[in-house]
């Protein structure tokens, strides 16, 4: 799906081979999957895979199955299952009656290695982990046969019967296939298919003591759903012959057909599992939904569209090749949706008094101000006036350096909407000699217009009404890592090393009125300053909690 219509969808080649498949025949329609293991929650990684997956299948008038590949109990929960469908459900995907999981076909799967036992492509082995590895042996030289290996096929039988009985502990036995321990592709040397495991399993309970592997149930899962196009990334490669060795020794026809792509890499993040739940764990984060996250229920609360995630994973493509995405390019699509779709609010994140002297106390009154310029049907809003407001503390210099066009004693600045305002003192702090209260005056003649003298002013401020604003939190969220590839530890220093000690600033400004009325989850601008998220879980309207999610321009940092 392509979400903005003046950018022609890439090509790539997926796409190309999908097409031919349907133009020549060799499918009847075409069927992908989305396949993630509930050991932890998505990241803008597997939205990637998510947009793939499911545009293929869309584009070419298929279907597309979601699947929890659940076969290692020991690291999955229904809380990941449950946060996998609504992150979907988010980025705009919908699988329909097709939701599944690799443990619902557990029965089929033991029936088919029985039947890979009996052909005689499959035995139960008792080399220990250890053992196994070291027969496995390495890929410059063939590896050793495991004495087992040549079992007769009715005492396999009868073991693996009783593995599954659980007569037997944690890692005696194993089940495995007898392909070539000469191969070069270590992946084929006789892997394992099956494992003892005393682990209680959140769908099935302890009805179960052994499990397959991914690698042998990934395959049988495409082949019982009749997945025509298995859509991996590039690490999976290497395990495509043994995908391919167990769809066609068992038989399945059609068979269905796996195609590696290049995954996703963002500087300055990490988008390893592990190493995210280790944040998580390490609480050196606010959970997997920190806006500060790669997680997609992160971005969602950051204020990330789903729109703009979309057209990003368009605009990066699918190759091949391993490659460093600028995160900037992100974010640059996340700009650009706001951009057309949020409406414009001022809001004071550092605020400093401005008293108004020549406006009586009581002065009260109101400007008309333009919702989106993007949208004329944004309409307008009303913007209350008083003789104190809250301007930026960036906005004033006591001691101004050259060209610089905002407030200073003596300058002339526009207030946005407003009238044109004169810096005439400064009230500062008598240790620091930091501005504390700013006094000025306005011009009566300049209200929504420039001087009428002609005079040129270069900069314009916005402000908020101190009789009528409303106190708010802001919660200036930066990138996570200094680093822009935190995993390269050539330096010697470890990935953690670069987290980043300024990621999250918390601070307490002001808000126009109308903010009061921004529902949870409501993206907005903030003139001049950038575009906010109302926090999902902690805004109120009594306390207001914004996330940033951009700034309104790009400002990447310098590698370091």
């Amino acid at each position: 799906m392509n979400e903005m219509k003046d950018t022609p969808v890439p090509e790539h080649f997926i796409r190309q081979r999908v097409r031919e498949d349907v133009e020549s025949g060799r499918i009847r329609q075409v069927v992908t999957r989305f396949p993630p293991e509930p050991n932890g929650y998505l990241h803008i990684g597997h939205a990637k895979a998510i947009c793939l997956d499911f545009g293929m299948a869309r584009e070419f008038g298929g279907r597309c199955h979601l699947r929890m590949d659940d076969t290692n109990p020991s690291k999955e929960t229904m809380e990941y299952v449950e946060s996998i469908r609504e992150d979907v459900r988010w980025l705009g995907f919908d699988w329909g009656e097709h939701f599944y999981f690799a443990a619902d076909f557990f029965e089929r799967m033991f029936e088919c290695a029985q039947t890979l036992i009996r052909s005689g492509h499959a035995y139960v082995c008792e080399l220990s982990q250890d053992q196994w590895k070291d027969y496995r042996g390495v890929p410059s030289r063939p590896g050793l046969e495991s004495p087992f290996r040549n079992r007769p096929v009715a005492e396999n039988l009868d073991l693996f019967a009783r593995m599954r009985a659980g007569e037997f502990a944690d890692g005696a036995m194993c089940l495995r296939a007898r392909i070539d321990m000469a191969s070069p592709n270590l992946h084929l040397r006789d892997p394992v298919l099956y494992r003892i495991m005393r682990q209680t399993h959140y769908r099935t309970g302890d009805a179960w003591c052994l499990y397959p592997t991914y690698d042998f149930a990934h395959p049988l899962e495409d082949a019982f759903e009749e997945v025509t196009h298995s859509l991996c990334t590039l690490e999976f490669e290497v395990h495509r012959p043994l995908y391919d060795w167990v769809v066609q020794t068992l038989g399945f026809s059609p068979q269905p057909r796996q195609t590696e792509f290049a995954r996703l890499n963002l500087t300055y993040t990490i988008l390893s599992k592990r190493r995210l739940l280790d944040l998580v764990r390490e609480k050196r984060v606010l959970g997997w939904d920190d806006p500060r996250m790669p997680t997609i229920c992160g971005l969602r609360r950051r204020g990330f569209p789903p729109e703009a995630i979309r057209v990003f994973c368009d605009t990066v493509g699918i190759t091949k090749y391993e490659s460093l995405t600028d995160v900037a390019l992100l974010e640059h699509c996340v700009r650009v949706h706001l951009n057309r779709t949020c409406l414009r609010r001022m809001a004071v994140v550092r605020p400093l008094k401005v008293i108004i002297d020549n406006l009586p106390e009581s002065h009260a009154e109101e400007f008309e101000a333009i919702n989106n310029p993007e949208d004329p049907a944004a309409g307008t809003r009303r913007i209350p006036f008083s003789r104190e407001i809250y301007i930026e503390r960036d906005d004033f210099r006591l001691n101004p350096p050259p060209k610089f066009y905002r407030l200073s004693p003596g300058k002339e600045i526009r207030l946005r909407y407003a009238y044109c305002l004169t810096c005439t003192g400064v009230d500062t702090e008598p240790r620091t000699g930091e501005p504390t209260v700013l006094h000025a005056v306005v011009d009566p003649e300049t209200r929504r217009g420039n001087p009428p003298d002609g005079r040129k002013i270069k900069a314009t401020l916005h402000w908020v009404s101190a009789r009528h604003g409303r106190e708010a939190e802001f919660r200036l969220t930066d990138r996570l890592f200094t680093k822009e590839d935190p995993s390269d530890e050539k330096d010697g220093r470890v990935w953690t090393d670069h987290l980043n000690p300024t990621s999250l600033e918390i601070v307490k400004g002001w808000i126009e009125p109308a903010l009061a009325a921004v529902s949870a989850g409501e993206c907005l601008q903030f003139e001049r300053v950038g575009y906010f998220c109302a926090d999902r879980r902690d805004h109120r309207p009594e306390t207001p909690v914004f996330n940033r999610t951009v700034a309104l321009k790009d400002s990447s940092p310098r590698p370091a």
